[in-house]
């Protein structure tokens, strides 16, 4: 099992930007997939952004060109910058990992991941 922490959040102003770091240990490895998902308060959860060892394979629409997911195998991090932020990107975004095996067969399913804690982002209009 994988341990995810979760930082870089914060409150910023409409068209500000920042950028969230997931910091993972344990059973981590560089052929793990990882995500970023978030939540709205009263909403539900919804993936944001995915990777593939070092191939990007998921963006939602509603980020598509103003987020970008990356990693540093090297620190068993995996990033997400997010430009041009508004007030619709306020929620609580958590990373998430599935296991080489999961990954391999194309199994990306919230009860199969392990997740951080989250981290807060708040977006000022």
């Amino acid at each position: 099992q994988a341990q995810l922490v979760e930082s870089g959040g914060g409150s910023v102003q409409a068209g500000g930007s920042l950028r969230l770091s997931c910091a993972a240990s344990g059973d981590t490895s560089s052929s793990h997939c990882m995500g970023w998902f978030r939540q709205a308060p009263g909403k539900g959860r919804e993936e944001v952004a995915r990777i593939n060892r070092d191939t990007v394979t998921f963006y939602a629409d509603f980020v598509k060109g103003r987020f970008t997911i990356s990693r540093d195998s090297a620190k068993n991090t995996l990033y997400l910058q997010m430009n041009s932020l508004n007030a619709e990107d306020t929620a609580m975004y958590y990373c998430a990992t599935a296991t080489p095996q999961d990954c391999a067969l194309g199994l990306w399913s919230a009860p199969r991941l392990d997740w951080g804690q989250g981290t807060q982002v708040t977006v000022s209009s």
